[in-house]
């Protein structure tokens, strides 16, 4: 009876030759299992990318102030706003800056008239003539320092855009300016809009100057956007252990109004891209007793081992330079661990 049983456990370990390993105490080890697909060989693009998370940022922003002390006679926009270039933003009271004008501009035409008339009456007499347009150069310069300063009491907008923040209140007394002068209006251009990406260390090296970029905005999933890098910053920012560079990334065309300063995006780095070459699955590529790249192809229902050639590849699919012909096909190779029991048959 024992001999019998014995012979019955053989018998059943040679059946699961190359899959699973047993022993005569029935406590089994599972081995990996290989299952074979057979895949032709296609045509098709193959794009090689690295991938980084950002946001928005400009590239126009700027800090508007008044250029002198004074009470602040109105403010005329709001938070969110947006202007055109050369909008009246804010401005101090100016009416005593308007009158100073006016009076040097009088007196400039004042001495304007007399030095005509001089020209006209002594024209002999230069020496008189010389001390009339001296004159009407002082009167000149007090008009263009009296412009001056009204136009210093009044903010105009320097290009089109949205304002972000306002700093001051109508009737709010300015001191005269340091060297921090006080912000009255923060204004950007949202239309000049660039995209700084977060890089992994370990993909770095990769990318380059010029390279495009396929962006996709979180909070907008039906656009999508492309641009190309400008610039990698050469100092990492390590977060949790983990180094990153960033690398700032300009639009290829003007965003959509939806888009906004700050929002999330995940980006593309196109490092490598092929067009109508012959690809295979990745884990079709072997190595030889050697080293050296090959494939398992059908013929004739026959296995044979092919050397290749590789190109690219993104980790699914590889190219295949040289030794395929489109429409062979060749064989996938897959390790799986099978489930197995407790025991000797399953108990």
């Amino acid at each position: 009876m024992k001999n019998w049983r014995l012979v019955a456990v053989l018998l059943f370990c040679l059946v699961l030759t190359g899959v699973v390993a047993c022993d005569l105490l029935g406590e089994g080890s599972a081995e990996e299992e290989v299952t074979q697909t057979l895949v032709s060989v296609e045509r098709g693009d193959l794009v090689v990318s690295v991938s980084g998370s950002g946001t928005f940022e400009v590239t126009r922003d700027v800090n508007l102030y008044f250029s002198s002390g004074g009470k602040v006679e109105k403010v005329y926009v709001e938070k969110g706003d947006e202007v055109e270039m050369g909008d009246v933003l804010a401005k101090l009271e100016t009416s005593a800056l308007e009158l100073a004008l006016i009076q040097a501009k009088a007196a400039r035409d004042e001495a304007k008239y007399d030095l005509n008339q001089l020209k006209h009456v002594l024209r002999a007499a230069s020496d008189r003539v010389k001390i009339a347009e001296l004159q009407l150069e002082v009167a000149e310069r007090t008009v263009a320092e009296a412009q001056k300063q009204l136009d210093e009491v009044i903010i105009t907008a320097p290009f089109n855009g949205v304002v972000i923040s306002v700093g001051a209140d109508d009737g709010d007394i300015l001191p005269s300016p340091t060297m921090s002068p006080r912000v009255i209006i923060y204004l950007i251009d949202n239309t000049s809009l660039e995209l700084n990406v977060e890089i992994d260390e370990i993909d770095i090296a990769n990318v380059k100057p010029g390279q495009s970029v396929v962006i996709d905005v979180d909070a907008l999933p039906d656009l999508e956007l492309e641009g190309r890098v400008e610039r990698i910053y050469p100092v990492p920012t390590p977060e949790g252990g983990v180094v990153f560079y960033e690398v700032t990334v300009s639009l290829n065309a003007l965003p959509i109004s939806e888009l906004r300063v700050g929002m999330s995006t995940t980006a593309d780095i196109i490092i490598h891209q092929r067009s109508d070459v012959l690809l295979v699955p990745e884990r079709a590529v072997q190595e030889d007793s050697e080293g050296n790249p090959m494939v398992k192809v059908m013929v004739n229902e026959e296995l044979q081992e092919r050397p290749v050639v590789l190109g690219i590849s993104d980790g699914y699919q590889t190219e295949i330079v040289d030794g395929l012909n489109e429409g062979e096909v060749v064989v996938v190779e897959r390790r799986v661990r099978p489930e197995t029991g407790g025991g000797l048959f399953g108990q």
